[in-house]
């Protein structure tokens, strides 16, 4: 297994670190607390990125009735993670994880938790694989049946967009009619000074992540259906309550595959 270098900062520590995670290493909560100190409110994108999968996950369980779930990207196990939401409200669900990150790897007996009437898994693969990520979930989810394919936080570091968006296209390619794709990502357009936080921190050399305008995070559900309200900043899609939050630059949606 790959060696985790605790001496530079790591992307997915440093969001552990925001979300209040204890998976993280001393340069990831220097470097976190230097970004927050040009940008407090990455806090605040870090956890609605984290709500907005929540929600949608949730939406995706109780009214669209899916059961299955390939998350890619999956991140550093915090609070609410798919499977934990997913068989909240539908314990017989099934959630594939998939990511190539030591530290990840290491935690992923957190992951594998799993209710009874469901499975749990993790593959180690990346995005850059998306065929063999489904030769791999395959072996938990039946690919027949409805699934949704979670892509949190991950496609703004495929830097080149074409690439990106063919990744998504071979990953949907790979699913029923019937399923799912939910996306949040980094957006322009909304908050000046996270851009200039963001594009600041890409300029240190650490592993880039591109805010992108919101039409190229739409283009992602080429294809798809949209689900109402569309691809809005992550606070405006189904909020609990009846208070309207303020956007903020993370915008995402969810769309069926008919």
């Amino acid at each position: 297994m790959t060696e985790i270098d605790t001496s530079v900062p790591h992307s997915a520590r440093i969001w552990n670190y925001w979300l209040g995670g204890k998976d993280n290493y001393p340069v990831d909560e220097a470097a976190g607390d230097a970004y927050t100190a040009v940008f407090p409110g990455i806090v605040t994108i870090a956890r609605s990125s984290r709500a907005f999968l929540g929600r949608s996950i949730r939406y995706l369980v109780e009214e669209a009735g899916v059961r299955q779930f390939l998350d890619v990207g999956t991140g550093l196990p915090t609070v609410d993670n798919t499977h934990e939401v997913a068989q909240r409200f539908a314990p017989e669900s099934k959630i594939v994880y998939v990511d190539n990150d030591p530290l990840v790897l290491a935690h992923a007996r957190a992951l594998l938790t799993s209710t009874p009437e469901g499975a749990t898994s993790y593959e180690d693969l990346t995005l850059y694989e998306p065929e063999k990520v489904l030769q791999a979930a395959s072996r938990t989810l039946d690919l027949s049946r409805p699934t949704a394919l979670i892509l949190s936080g991950i496609l703004g570091h495929v830097t080149d967009y074409d690439l990106a968006r063919d990744l998504v296209r071979r990953l949907v390619a790979g699913l029923p009619s019937g399923s799912y794709l939910c996306v949040n990502d980094g957006s322009r357009g909304t908050d000046p000074d996270y851009e200039q936080a963001q594009d600041a921190y890409n300029e240190t050399g650490a592993v880039p992540y591109l805010l992108r305008p919101v039409d190229k995070i739409e283009a992602f559900f080429e294809g798809l259906e949209l689900v109402d309200p569309g691809v809005v900043s992550v606070p405006l899609w189904r909020p609990d309550g009846d208070a309207t939050p303020a956007p903020i630059g993370q915008h995402g949606g969810v769309g069926r595959k008919s």
